[in-house]
């Protein structure tokens, strides 16, 4: 009986760790969260990406044409989330929070956007595994400066 407890506890201790290191990227609230090198995570998040996001930001993160002068609409085209776009300007928790809540609570009062909130369509891992892919697509001087800006809102 004790040789089956011992087997049982091994092979829990093993399913939490391959678990933890599948959701590594939702661990953290904070920093370099959207940051992973796992091939599984940022496949996930390309393939949503191509699903959720390419048909407004673009298949190559490029973004709505002249994405910096309002539509007729008064709203904004959507912007690039490559390195010419502004999304490494903002720290982790914002992007996580646009993407989840939608632009307006983190806009001016009023803002409008086209954007839809993706919260009840994609769950939290998924959301950190679609901004990690756009983030490993970054050089590497953007991820730096990307790096650079989340210490400087965390106030380090």
């Amino acid at each position: 009986m004790t040789r089956w407890i011992w087997i049982s506890l091994a092979a829990l201790a093993i399913a939490a760790s391959v678990a933890l290191g599948w959701q590594q990227i939702a661990l953290s609230p904070r920093g370099k969260w959207i940051e992973t090198n796992d091939a599984a995570v940022l496949g996930q998040g390309r393939t949503l990406y191509d699903r959720y996001c390419a048909s407004c930001h673009g298949a190559n993160l490029e973004g709505q044409p002249d994405w910096m002068k309002r539509l007729p609409s008064g709203r904004m085209p959507a912007p690039p989330h490559d390195a010419t776009g502004h999304t490494w300007h903002h720290p982790s928790d914002v992007l996580f929070g646009i993407v989840k809540d939608g632009v307006e609570k983190y806009a001016p009062a009023g803002y409008e956007s086209d954007m839809p909130a993706f919260g009840g369509t994609l769950s939290d891992p998924e959301i950190r595994a679609v901004l990690a892919y756009i983030r490993s697509t970054w050089p590497a001087d953007v991820q730096r400066r990307h790096e650079e800006r989340e210490r400087a809102a965390r106030g380090r």
